[in-house]
């Protein structure tokens, strides 16, 4: 959705013509990588009316340094509670400072885009306060605010394009194009954003059996990732269970000196198998040169590339890229299917793309697309008559992320050790095809022994000052991983008070991820353990959530409170977050003799004071 706010805040002016007329910086906060897409697909449009447009992480700049810009552009994605992603957080800290004057930012002229999903409380909630932040500061705004909505039938595209197009209009009428200068057609195909070549040194030999194993793989030399050894790789489901939950050990060389506190959380670059990288590679005819070394030279600096990917004078492979760099199996945006429209000649699929690219055609390509999900590698078995140049593989396939895990362990307790709890994705589709997430599968199949490269990344929360803080912890299902790091860190630490764990499963003898650990500790009276067993009360029964249980301890749970205990969420970040809050102002309000509204700002004041942190994922 594009905003219907009153427009006596945006820009009537053209900046002061001293400045750089076209000349556009794109800063982006991304937690899964949508926002850097986002960012990308804005600077190929505004190429298009001659803009030079810089595309960078937001984490790389600062509020001193926004004082230098002229004309910037933010994509901000959302977290489900509202929150602003990781990479955000320092700039956000920086704005929020209460000295700043407000015309700090009077010579910023600025737009914004958000991405979010109406499914839960705080939509495009980041978003949102940027734009009234920079605002209060003095920066004008350009044109409304868009609100990318991944409930929308066409996904962010629904809100994405009309945004784009009031973006580019005001931009033209802020900045004429320059006598001569036409507007570039979007039916023209844009210059892809690297140029591929054969290695030359072995351009003469033939393409070996298998991967060669001298290609360069920047991610081994990051000093930012260390090399793991898998020391555990359990079930912690049952044998049968229709989830299957892993716990991890992964081991780490005493000379690392890894580091990371409670909440922290761990990347890990996923690999695709290799026998659907060798269908697609078939399906592609890139099949016959896949493993001959090539070079990789950017082109387009306005465009980003996948992280850890070896550009020129490195060598890699089409093999390698697929394996490690691009995701066919993500399921495509629209402007996958405009690239597929550059290139096949088949008249069918031309006439079907032209239809689907058509605005009439919007809900036929989400019934054959988004609705039943499919992939890339499906779309192409359809569309046997496109033709991929290589050297707009990166272009048409977007990168291959690295998935984050939340620490389940203390480092105190597990020196040179990252412990994980994660749910091992699959499902099916509607049509019934089976899916299986890239990254879960890939750690699955880890033995004992195995390495893989981890990184570090900072979390959203952090533990009181005191260990005689009492400490909340409410984590169902694998949301228990970053509370079984803190409880462990608490103990470690002699913590002389209350430490709560709400854990929510479905059965006690399926599912209840460390009981025996939990069971210890409250033996060894360092802990209070409280469980919903949401499947095995009697048949007609309602069903027990974490929620109950908090709306069970009120009393309890509002002395603690008194007592200045803090709370962590973790979990899906669905209906939980939200209805956890509810019922601790459910408990301020009965015990404390609050009014409602009162029981619920006082629960926000939580939170703004640092007491009560969430780290949720969707």
């Amino acid at each position: 959705m594009v905003t219907s706010r009153p427009m006596s805040r945006l820009v009537s002016s053209v900046p002061s013509p001293e400045l750089d007329p076209r000349s556009l910086l794109i800063l982006y906060a991304t937690g899964t990588g949508n926002a850097q897409d986002v960012a990308d697909r804005i600077a190929r449009q505004c190429r298009r009316i001659s803009f030079q447009c810089r595309v960078l992480s937001v984490d790389e700049f600062s509020a001193p340094e926004l004082l230098s810009e002229t004309l910037v552009v933010f994509v901000v994605a959302t977290t489900g509670s509202g929150v602003e992603p990781r990479s955000m957080s320092s700039l956000w800290a920086q704005l929020l400072r209460s000295d700043l004057p407000s015309d700090m930012f009077e010579d910023l002229s600025f737009a914004v885009f958000g991405l979010g999903d109406t499914a839960y409380e705080k939509f495009c909630w980041a978003a949102k306060k940027l734009s009234r932040r920079l605002i209060s500061l003095g920066a004008q705004e350009i044109c409304e605010r868009g609100e990318g909505d991944d409930q929308h039938p066409l996904g962010l595209d629904g809100a994405f394009q009309p945004w784009t197009k009031s973006l580019l209009s005001s931009l033209l009428s802020l900045f004429p194009l320059p006598l001569g200068t036409e507007v570039i057609s979007e039916t023209s195909i844009p210059p892809s954003r690297v140029v591929i070549q054969d290695f030359q040194e072995h351009i003469t030999q033939p393409a070996p059996a298998t991967p060669r194993a001298n290609i360069d793989d920047p991610l081994q030399t990051d000093d930012a990732f260390y090399t793991a050894t898998v020391r555990t790789n359990k079930r912690t489901t049952a044998k049968g269970w229709y989830q299957d939950v892993r716990h991890f050990d992964l081991e780490f060389k005493a000379e690392d000196m890894i580091r990371y506190d409670p909440g922290d959380v761990a990347l890990i670059h996923p690999v695709a198998p290799p026998s659907e990288v060798q269908d697609f590679l078939e399906l592609l005819r890139w099949n016959v040169n896949a493993d001959r070394p090539i070079t990789i030279t950017r082109t387009m600096e306005d465009q980003s590339l996948p992280d850890h990917l070896p550009l020129y004078p490195q060598k890699t492979t089409l093999r390698t890229i697929l394996s490690k760099h691009v995701d066919f199996r993500a399921v495509p945006r629209r402007v996958f299917f405009q690239y597929l429209r550059y290139f096949t000649t088949d008249e069918r699929e031309v006439e079907t793309l032209d239809d689907w690219l058509s605005p009439a055609g919007a809900d036929d390509l989400y019934e054959y697309c988004h609705r039943p999900r499919r992939t890339i590698h499906e779309i192409m078995t359809e569309f046997r008559h496109v033709r991929i140049p290589r050297d707009y593989v990166f272009d048409l396939l977007p990168p291959l992320r690295p998935r984050q895990f939340s620490i389940a362990s203390s480092l105190k307790k597990h020196p040179n050790s990252i412990q994980l709890c994660i749910a091992i994705v699959k499902y099916r589709t509607m049509l019934k095809v089976p899916r299986c997430g890239i990254c879960t599968s890939y750690l699955a199949g880890l033995e004992p022994g195995d390495t893989l490269r981890v990184g570090i990344q900072k979390g959203l929360i952090t533990l009181p000052p005191s260990p005689s803080t009492p400490v909340i912890c409410v984590g169902p299902g694998t949301g228990v991983a970053p509370m079984r790091a803190v409880i462990e860190e608490r103990v470690h630490d002699g913590s002389s008070s209350v430490n709560y764990l709400y854990f929510g499963c479905r059965s006690a003898i399926q599912d209840e991820h460390y009981a025996l650990e939990w069971a210890d500790l409250v033996a060894r009276r360092e802990l209070i353990y409280r469980v919903a067993y949401s499947r095995d009360g009697k048949e007609g029964e309602p069903r027990v959530y974490v929620q109950d249980r908090i709306r069970e301890d009120a009393k309890q749970v509002w002395r603690l409170l008194q007592d200045g205990a803090w709370v962590y969420i973790s979990g899906s970040s669905n209906k939980m977050p939200t209805a956890v809050k509810a019922a601790l102002a459910e408990a301020v309000e009965k015990e404390g003799d609050f009014e409602k509204e009162a029981a619920v700002k006082y629960i926000n004041e939580m939170m703004r004071d640092g007491r009560l942190w969430e780290e949720c994922w969707s």
